[in-house]
């Protein structure tokens, strides 16, 4: 369950922070065995306001982020989706009768907080620190294909977008980091709104590691400030709802993660949980079944 969390917080934080720069496919489906290409991006703006994504951005890439180690079955079945993308890109040039340019093929980012010497030994993944620094190691020119290892890029604001896909201290201090920016940084109120989103789906789950817990702790003050900011914002712009939407999006997302779907019974009381402070809101649905929370708001729809 908890990996679930993971993987879908990692895939919506980079389709939020990339959608303004361009089109995003998340998940694009490819052929073969219908696999599944974790978030696909082609800019159509300058992605510089990224950082260091913004420079793996800059061009058509596939993102495919891994909460643990990519191990090498891992990296392989990464690379299969990519031939196999390839592949239909060069079916679709021979129909057109056209030249398949390898600049209009994208390149594939794999994104794992660490890397072993042997795995990267075994890939024969390079780094290149004159063009792009610590952490990112390139596979052979032909395969398009590089691994950023989290945990080795260096802590600088450039990075910063990254980090927050790490674990651990890592995580954590991205963390720290992100809520000492200026509440003026375009990406920073979409940001606190995917962890506070991904610290309640956390805290819907039973079975948490000590890691987790470590994390959810460290979130916590998140949403307050997010709120702080999105209030303020909307008392400016006198569009004070949208924080009553981002409040239900949130609760409906709690619900789906601990029941699976928000059904034609489990619709109606999510008016009446709005109503309530966020943490009445999330120890209600961390603690109660479904027919306690249903019992709770009974006769209140």
């Amino acid at each position: 369950m908890t990996r679930f969390i993971h993987d879908q917080f990692a895939k919506d934080y980079l389709e939020e922070l990339l959608a303004p720069f361009g089109e995003v496919k998340a998940p694009r489906r490819v052929a073969a065995e219908v696999r599944e290409i974790d978030v696909w991006f082609d800019p159509t703006t300058n992605t510089e306001v990224l950082g260091l994504l913004g420079q793996l951005a800059a061009k058509p890439a596939v993102f495919e982020p891994f909460r643990n180690a990519a191990t090498p079955t891992d990296i392989c079945n990464c690379l299969l989706k990519l031939l196999t993308l390839r592949g239909e890109s060069q079916r679709e040039a021979n129909r057109k009768k056209e030249r398949l340019s390898e600049e209009t093929l994208p390149r594939l980012w794999i994104l794992s907080p660490t890397a072993s010497e042997s795995i990267l030994n075994g890939f024969r993944a390079i780094i290149d620190l004159e063009n792009w620094g610590e952490g990112i190691y390139f596979l052979g020119d032909y395969l398009r294909t590089a691994i950023v290892v989290i945990h080795q890029l260096p802590k600088t604001e450039a990075t910063l977008w990254l980090r927050l896909l790490g674990r651990g201290k890592v995580q954590e201090d991205a963390i720290d980091e992100l809520r000492t920016n200026s509440p003026s940084h375009p990406l920073q109120s979409n940001a606190l709104k995917l962890l506070t989103n991904f610290q309640a789906n956390l805290q819907t789950t039973e079975d948490l590691d000590q890691e987790e817990r470590s994390l959810i702790m460290k979130l916590s003050p998140l949403y307050i400030q997010w709120e702080q900011e999105a209030l303020k914002k909307g008392e400016e712009q006198g569009i004070q709802q949208g924080i009553q939407q981002e409040k239900r999006l949130m609760i409906e997302s709690m619900l789906e993660v601990k029941f699976g779907v928000v059904d034609e019974e489990l619709s109606p009381i999510v008016e009446a949980l709005i109503q309530l402070s966020t943490k009445e809101v999330t120890q209600l649905i961390m603690q109660s079944d479904r027919e306690e929370l249903l019992g709770r708001f009974k006769g209140e729809n």
